[in-house]
């Protein structure tokens, strides 16, 4: 087995490499606005760094949000083409269950996963531990849900960005496709079925036509 993981559903350009065992390789860089231009070359990166090359691959996992529009469809995207030219399947697994993989909470507490989701929300589930989500991610503004999460552990950007819901806030900030990879790798191994790779936007994306704009077309 030789898994390439990626994810692109928060600020961070995420990819590792998988053996079943072990992360072989890993690469994660911060830039929200650079998922497109950031994440081929990391690919490259970690591949060099393993010491062996694309088609070695394979099965592809990949991050589906929940994310804002543009950034997830990046990762999505590159997932699919990679397993249509490689001929190997391309498994999903939800960015927040990545992030509650590597939670740094105490072992068997409950806990929140919260990622930005902008606009004043969050992205946002529960955990009962770090690998057993107990609810569906939801888009909502911190205040909202402060009664469903009081007194729980949170993990993720989210969490650090609302410290009135959210006071005990842990890391990590953002997912990593050494978590992600290595979450899909013990599920696969179980025989547990991963989700489609298709994306958990859970709201339209931001960027919308403009209403009652004048077409201009030559006469």
């Amino acid at each position: 087995m030789l898994l390439l993981a990626l994810d692109t559903a928060t600020p961070a350009v995420t990819v590792a490499l998988h053996d079943g065992t072990a992360v072989v390789a890993a690469s994660s860089q911060v830039d929200a606005r650079r998922h497109g231009e950031l994440l081929l070359p990391a690919v490259d990166r970690i591949l060099a760094e393993a010491g062996t090359g694309l088609d070695a691959v394979t099965g592809v996992v990949v991050g589906i949000g929940p994310g804002p529009y543009t950034g997830l469809r990046v990762g999505l995207m590159t997932a699919d083409t990679f397993g249509l030219a490689l001929g190997v399947p391309v498994h999903g697994v939800c960015t927040l269950d990545g992030l509650a993989y590597a939670a740094d909470v105490p072992e068997g507490s409950p806990f929140v996963v919260a990622t930005d989701a902008r606009r004043k929300e969050v992205y946002w589930a529960r955990y009962s531990d770090s690998r057993t989500r107990v609810t569906e991610p939801s888009v909502d503004r911190p205040a909202d849900i402060a009664d469903q999460v009081a007194g729980l552990p949170a993990v993720g950007a989210g969490a650090l960005l609302y410290p009135d819901t959210f006071p005990s806030a842990h890391g990590p900030e953002h997912v990593s496709a050494a978590a992600l990879a290595s979450l899909a790798a013990e599920r696969l191994a179980a025989g547990v079925e991963l989700p489609e790779p298709r994306p958990l936007y859970l709201r339209r994306p931001d960027a919308q036509v403009p209403k009652n704009y004048k077409v201009v077309t030559p006469k």
